[in-house]
């Protein structure tokens, strides 16, 4: 699981050096391997192992081929995304598209979410976006307790 963040840069080539903790957890749990890195608002990158992205397709797959919140998916993440491998010195090129969108050249903040990283420019991160309100800690509670019960119910 990648967890916490860390303030690092992009080189002069567009390659971002993937955290050391992060390394080390990529290479106990994944091995070497290609990373998807895609974006769903063009506002920040996500880079996920490729064995973890495929998981998110299975999920998406469950959907009809023809609902729209599918088709939009897959339109946007193929839009941005790009299948990249990691150099030797564990270095990850970002697809253009997303560079020039998110304006990742320089100062970036790179955050661990489970089961893959979120890269954003630190500079446009916004203060209020940073944070949980007492409802959303209340709607995240909600869902919890649907799943809790949804497995409750499966398992009897």
């Amino acid at each position: 699981m990648f967890r916490g963040s860390y303030l690092t840069r992009i080189d002069d080539k567009f390659r971002l050096k993937v955290p050391a903790e992060y390394k080390r957890t990529i290479d106990e749990k994944y091995g070497p391997q290609q990373f998807y890195i895609t974006s769903r608002t063009g506002k920040d990158a996500l880079i996920y192992p490729l064995e973890e992205w495929r998981k998110v397709e299975d999920e998406m797959y469950e959907l009809t081929e023809f609902d729209p919140t599918r088709l939009k998916f897959f339109k946007t993440t193929s839009y941005f995304g790009q299948t990249v491998d990691m150099d030797s010195q564990g270095r990850l090129l970002l697809p253009q598209k997303i560079r020039e969108k998110a304006k990742l050249n320089e100062d970036v903040l790179v955050s661990g979410s489970m089961t893959h990283l979120v890269v954003e420019n630190h500079a446009l991160i916004e203060p209020d976006e940073i944070g949980m309100t007492e409802d959303d800690l209340k709607q995240m509670s909600e869902k919890l307790k649907d799943i809790r019960a949804a497995k409750k119910r499966y398992v009897q």
